[in-house]
């Protein structure tokens, strides 16, 4: 495989801007770790790592010393004598990060019933507006966007950064499987579910609130068991 085609193979891979010495493994992790969760190199898929070195127009050691650090985080398996891959999604992990932003952000829809800020509500209304937007135009990145926007407006504007910190911290495989179960049809079942938690805040009902929390996280999950079904080479299952 020739430059040409090694830089085509990963063209979703833009060559590095020089910057300041000693940062060039930074920008590579960032790189390849917006590629694995954005889905561009799907669960399972082996990284070509001379192909990567030339897409980004970098040596192998930031890329070696990149794919080391995403395998801490889980996102990358390095497998000896065969290279590295990125991770297929682990099932169990899925369901403990759901299991833990079911717990913090069912409380934290809770509290915001009755403590969110006048702002932070129109906040959320100008969100849910740009939300009916993208379902309308089909605009999935746009979506996914505005749907991490949302959740986050509940906590910021709560003003609790280590909860948020906590859910931040476990959601790199969890908007892998977002991007997964990514569709028209998803994506309006999502605003309806964002619209009853909105309402429920603007009604400062704290339990219908958590309720509403609870249930929107909890359909993700019915959907990903349903979907890892239909595509086991994703997924492990233990």
């Amino acid at each position: 495989m020739d430059a040409l085609d090694k830089r085509k193979r990963y063209d979703f891979l833009g060559p590095l801007e020089r910057g300041a010495r000693g940062h060039t493994t930074d920008k590579v992790e960032a790189s390849l770790r917006t590629a694995i969760v954005g889905l561009d190199i799907a669960p399972g898929e082996f990284i070509d790592k001379g192909a990567v070195c030339t897409a980004l127009g970098v040596s192998r050691f930031p890329v070696s010393e990149a794919l080391a650090r995403l395998a801490a985080e889980g996102l990358v398996e390095i497998l000896p004598q065969r290279g590295s891959r990125a991770a297929r999604i682990r099932l169990p992990e899925i369901r403990e990060s759901m299991l833990i932003r079911r717990a913090l952000e069912g409380m934290v829809a809770e509290a915001a019933a009755t403590h969110l800020p006048p702002t932070a509500i129109e906040a959320l209304r100008a969100n849910l507006d740009a939300q009916q937007d993208a379902v309308s135009q089909g605009d999935r990145p746009g979506f996914y966007t505005l749907d991490l926007e949302f959740h986050t407006i509940l906590v910021e504007g709560l003003g609790m950064p280590r909860v948020a910190a906590v859910i931040d911290a476990s959601r790199a495989n969890i908007d892998r499987v977002r991007r997964l179960l990514s569709s028209p049809r998803r994506h309006a079942v999502t605003l309806a579910e964002h619209r009853e938690l909105f309402r429920a805040l603007e009604a400062h009902d704290s339990p219908a609130a958590r309720r509403a929390m609870e249930a929107h996280l909890e359909a993700v999950v019915d959907e990903l068991e349903r979907f890892s079904i239909e595509h086991p080479e994703v997924f492990v299952q233990a």
